[in-house]
């Protein structure tokens, strides 16, 4: 992806957040509550902008709430979010959140995922999916988008890996785009040179016609898995309005079966394997498995 040099400062940091949202002076000056010249004079350096006119800046800038500690600190604050390890007992309901949600999704595939698109815990279901891949490839911290596209991770299991790797690189581009995280910039450069895998043919080719269906009702992922092939659509779940980085920054992405056999595979699966009932693994900073 193209970078540009970072601006320095808090006027240019600013400025470079209004103009990534396509606003103008006035447009965010209104929103904000203040005069455009104020808002002119801050971003030149003219003014120094009070913690509160940063915080409420970066409010309706939706500036990610790691870069709004950047803000704060180049305007010469202290940082306004912290970041508290999951572990903690004050993350205790959170915590037990997500293992709910990831052990109530079974027999489906779930996973939980932090801001640079790290695996940081997975339900029993989901875990089915990795069998097979090179280990070195699962040494931690495991990244969902390199175990996807890497040639020699799950893309040759992938059916319509053209088309689900467009899905993918579109999705890591628009998250790197919004954030300005250099790791997701670093992320979709990487991963975007990943040689399609050996022997798959028509790379070009985005859909398969066999399996095309005017009446989906997204894009599906379609893998090989426990002997057949399977097929999902997704969902993502964050938590609602958080005051901590670590909220902020994990998304939980729920698989759903897009077809019968799907479904009938993943509930005998699931049947077979459901003597073991320990939870699942623990969110910490790298990947777990249950």
């Amino acid at each position: 992806m193209r970078r540009q040099m970072r601006p320095q400062g808090i006027g240019p940091m600013l400025r470079e957040w209004r103009k990534r949202r396509n606003l103008s002076q006035l447009a965010l000056a209104l929103q904000t509550g203040i005069s455009s010249r104020h808002l002119s004079f801050v971003e030149t350096g003219r003014a120094v902008p009070s913690r509160d006119l940063v915080l409420r800046l970066a409010e309706q800038l939706d500036v990610p709430m790691r870069q709004r500690n950047s803000l704060l600190m180049a305007a010469g604050y202290a940082p306004a979010y912290e970041e508290t390890p999951i572990s903690e007992a004050q993350m205790a309901q959170a915590d037990e959140a997500i293992n709910r949600l990831l052990a109530g999704h079974d027999p489906y595939p779930a996973v939980v995922l932090d801001s640079a698109s790290n695996l940081r815990r997975a339900n029993r279901s989901a875990m089915a999916l990795l069998d097979g891949v090179p280990a070195e490839l699962l040494r931690p911290p495991v990244n969902v988008m390199r175990l996807a596209l890497h040639p020699e991770g799950l893309a040759p299991r992938i059916l319509n890996f053209a088309e689900w790797r467009m899905h993918l690189l579109g999705r890591l581009r628009r998250e790197a785009a919004f954030t300005d995280d250099e790791c997701l910039l670093s992320l979709y450069d990487e991963v975007s040179a990943y040689r399609y895998p050996q022997g798959m043919a028509d790379p070009e080719r985005s859909t398969d016609p066999e399996h095309a269906d005017g009446r989906q009702i997204a894009i599906p992922l379609r893998i090989e898995a426990l002997g057949s092939e399977l097929s999902f659509f997704s969902a993502l779940t964050m938590f609602a309005a958080p005051v901590d980085i670590t909220l902020a920054e994990l998304t939980i992405e729920t698989f759903y079966p897009a077809d019968t056999r799907t479904a009938t595979v993943l509930h005998s699966y699931y049947q077979a394997v459901n003597k073991d009932e320990s939870a699942p693994g623990e969110l910490v900073g790298h990947w777990t498995a249950p």
